[in-house]
Parts: structure tokens; sequence; C-alpha cells
């Protein structure tokens, strides 16, 4: 794995998005989607919101879609092989970047049809713990016309980044405004943040 996460954390230097494919191995995207479609049959995922706990806002003109927050008291094999995965990350990151990560949190994401999220920043205005924001795609066969694509705006130019299943993505989140296109069919991911307390 370190050379995936080399290759995460080289991009991230070069142009303050880092990107890398199979970040999720096929099995573990596979299984992770698996979860997130039962969740979703068994309608326990839940809208969105913006803000946090103390000044949370539910509006779908701004984003409109669901989550679910995974969690080690879960107990899922699937889930918990995830949080494996992110404890290596971050004691990579930390020992090669010298980053002081303590902690993250990340959540189920489903964007179904017609659904987006527009431009904002990952940051809190009240709470500066989020430090690195990491998205993982969880859709096989993304076609071009599914939509979907993270939108990041660095000054005046834009990146657009597809949502292909393994695929990973890593920027600071205090910096960087993106948003999520309209997605044309169900787009599924793992979204989160690395945290100091």
């Amino acid at each position: 794995m370190e050379n995936i996460f080399n290759k995460l954390i080289d991009s991230f230097i070069q142009d303050k998005v880092g990107v890398t494919e199979n970040f999720l191995n096929e099995s573990l995207a596979f299984h992770l989607k698996e979860n997130l479609v039962g969740l979703f049959k068994s309608k326990l995922l839940r809208p969105a919101g913006t803000g946090n706990d103390q000044l949370v806002v539910h509006n779908k003109l701004l984003r409109s879609d669901m989550i679910y927050w995974l969690d080690r008291k879960n107990n899922n094999r699937w889930e918990n092989e995830f949080f494996d995965l992110m404890d290596s990350f971050v004691s990579y990151l930390n020992s090669s970047c010298y980053t002081g990560i303590t902690g993250y949190e990340f959540h189920y994401t489903l964007y179904e049809k017609g659904s987006f999220y527009t431009r904002h920043i990952d940051q809190f205005g009240n709470n500066a713990s989020r430090q690195y924001s990491m998205i993982m795609y969880l859709n096989a066969d993304w076609q071009e016309q599914d939509g979907g694509e993270l939108c990041i705006h660095h000054g005046n130019s834009l990146q657009h980044i597809t949502p292909v299943n393994g695929k990973s993505v890593f920027f600071k989140s205090s910096e960087l405004e993106h948003e999520v296109l309209l997605s044309n069919a169900p787009r599924m991911s793992i979204t989160g943040w690395l945290k100091i307390n």
C-alpha cells in the first residue's frame, strides 16, 4: 500500500489535490458498496446537512445527498477493514509529512439520480479540527454521461474528477472550494476527514 499512499501524497504536493486509483481494493470497494446499498434499502440513510452539530442546516437546494456514519461500534467486517486501512494511511502520513493527525470521521454517501452538492468548503467556521478531506468512490462501470463529477475550484481554473470505483481524492479541508455536479445515476462513496483534536 505504500506505493498507493505515496501516489496520493505526491499528487497532493504537486497540485493541492491528491488522486490515486485503487486506494480501495476491488473486494473492499465491492463490500462497502453492498453495505451502503443495504443501509439504503433498510431506510437507514439520512439527509445530509451543512454545518456541524451546533449549526446544522438541511437545505436540499444546497445539497441533496444522503449519509450514514461508519463506526467501529457497528462491528462490520468491511468497515473495520476500511478503518484498518485508514489507520495505516494516517500513520504513514504522519511519519512522512509530520501532519499530526489524531483522528478521523467517515460516512457512506449516496447521491441519487438528480442529486448534487453546491460549491462549499469542508472546514467549519466554528471548528478547525478538519485538516484533510478524503473521498473514496464505490461506482463500478461509471460512464461519462452519469455526471456526478467532483469539481474543485483552483482560483480561475476547475478540476473535474470522475467518481470511478476505488479512486481516492485527498485535499486540505480549509483551502479548496468544491462541488458535486448533478448526478444522472446513483453515485456512492465513502467521504470523510482527517482531524486534529
